[in-house]
C-alpha cells in the first residue's frame, strides 16, 4: 500500500516489531520497535515503540471519488 497513483510512499518497520496476517500498512506509516500489529488491521498513522495496533471500522463509500492522476511531462 505505497503507491498513491501518482507517488510510492515508505514504510519502515522496526527490529522485533509484529505484523499480523492479512495486515495492511498504508504508506507513508512507521511501525516503532518491539510493537504489534493486529491480524487484519489497516495502519494509516504510525505506531509507536511496544504499543499494541488493531482497527476494525465499518465500510465508508465515497461516490465519484476521483483518483489521483499523474502529470504529464
Amino acid at each position: 500500500c505505497n503507491y498513491d497513483g501518482v507517488n510510492k510512499h515508505r514504510t519502515e518497520i522496526g527490529d522485533n516489531a509484529f505484523i499480523g496476517s492479512n495486515t495492511a500498512l498504508v504508506a507513508p506509516v512507521t511501525v516503532g520497535k518491539g510493537a504489534t500489529v493486529g491480524a487484519g488491521s489497516t495502519i494509516a498513522k504510525d505506531v509507536t515503540e511496544y504499543a499494541l495496533a488493531v482497527t476494525r471500522s465499518r465500510q465508508l463509500e465515497k461516490p465519484d471519488w476521483p483518483r489521483p492522476v499523474k502529470k504529464v511531462k
